[in-house]
C-alpha cells in the first residue's frame, strides 16, 4: 500500500474562489427580484445565513428565522418546496452567467498548487455542498483550459443526503478515490467544513480563511492560513506553522500529513 500524500480534497466556495459575497449572494437577490419577492440578503445577513450549508436549506432557514410572516402565492406555486427549487435553479443560472463573465477569479495560490499537485501525480478531488453546475462553471471560467478535468472526483450538491458539517461528502470523496483519510489533505475555509472533514477522519486539515469565515472557530485544523499565497504574495500562518515557507506548496502539505499521521 502506498503511503504519504496521495490526494488533495478541496472545498469550493471560499476555498478555490471567494464566491459567496460577490457571486452567490447577488445571484440569490436577482432570483428573488425576478420572482417578485421582497427578500434581500445584505452582506451582513448573508454572512449569518452561511451558518447553514446548501442554498435550498439556506432559503428555508431564512424564512423560518427572518420571515415567519411570509405567505406563499398559491396561484403561482403549489407549495413552498416548489418555490424554493425554482428559485435555486434560477439562482444557479444567474451565478453561472456571472462566472462566465470572469467576475470571480481563483484565490491567490490556488492554480499554482493545483499545477504543482498535478505535475507531482497527486490526485485532486472536490467535496462541496454547492451544485455540480456551480463547480463546473467556476473551473471553466478559470485561467487554465480544461481545469475541471484535472479533478478525478467532484463530490458536490445532493450526491449525499446530509450536507456539511456532516462528514458524508468527504466520506463519499474518499470512497470514490479509494484512499484512506491518512493519504489525503483536506483544504477548507469554514468551521462547518472543518467539522465535516474531521468527521470523515481527515485530520490533516488546512484552512485558508475567506472574507466570511476569518473569525470562525477552526479548532482541530492542523494549519490555518490567510491564503495559499504566491511568490511575492506570501501566506501568513494564523494557527500552526508554515515551516519557513513563503506559501503553501506540496512540501508544506506533506509535512502537515506527516505531523498528523506520522
Amino acid at each position: 500500500m502506498q503511503t504519504g500524500l496521495q490526494a488533495l480534497i478541496f472545498d469550493v466556495d471560499g476555498t478555490l474562489a471567494d464566491t459567496e459575497r460577490d457571486g452567490h449572494r447577488p445571484a440569490f437577490n436577482a432570483a428573488f427580484a425576478e420572482a417578485g419577492l421582497d427578500w434581500h440578503w445584505s452582506v451582513e445577513l448573508y454572512g449569518e445565513l452561511l451558518a447553514v450549508t446548501g442554498g435550498k436549506e439556506r432559503m428555508r432557514h431564512y424564512l423560518a428565522q427572518y420571515r415567519p410572516d411570509f405567505e406563499l402565492d398559491k396561484q403561482r406555486y403549489s407549495d413552498l418546496d416548489t418555490l424554493i427549487v425554482q428559485l435555486h435553479k434560477r439562482k444557479t443560472e444567474l451565478y453561472v452567467e456571472r462566472l462566465g463573465q470572469g467576475g470571480i477569479p481563483l484565490r491567490s495560490g490556488v492554480l499554482r498548487l493545483l499545477r504543482e499537485a498535478r505535475d507531482a501525480g497527486v490526485r485532486l478531488a472536490i467535496a462541496t455542498t454547492t451544485t455540480p453546475a456551480n463547480v463546473t462553471a467556476l473551473l471553466d471560467s478559470g485561467p487554465e483550459p480544461g481545469l475541471v478535468n484535472w479533478f478525478e472526483v467532484i463530490a458536490a450538491g445532493d450526491v449525499v443526503r446530509e450536507k456539511k458539517p456532516a462528514p458524508d461528502i468527504f466520506e463519499f470523496a474518499l470512497a470514490q478515490l479509494n484512499l484512506p483519510a491518512a493519504a489525503c489533505v483536506a483544504i477548507e475555509d469554514s468551521e462547518n467544513g472543518v467539522r465535516s472533514a474531521l468527521g470523515a477522519g481527515l485530520d490533516a486539515l488546512l484552512v485558508t480563511t475567506s472574507s466570511y469565515t476569518e473569525s470562525q472557530d477552526f479548532g482541530g485544523a492542523t494549519l490555518v492560513v490567510d491564503q495559499l499565497g504566491e511568490p511575492g504574495d506570501p501566506a501568513s500562518a494564523l494557527m500552526g506553522d508554515l515551516g519557513g515557507a513563503e506559501y503553501v506548496g506540496l512540501d508544506v502539505l506533506r509535512r502537515l500529513l506527516d505531523q498528523v499521521f506520522g
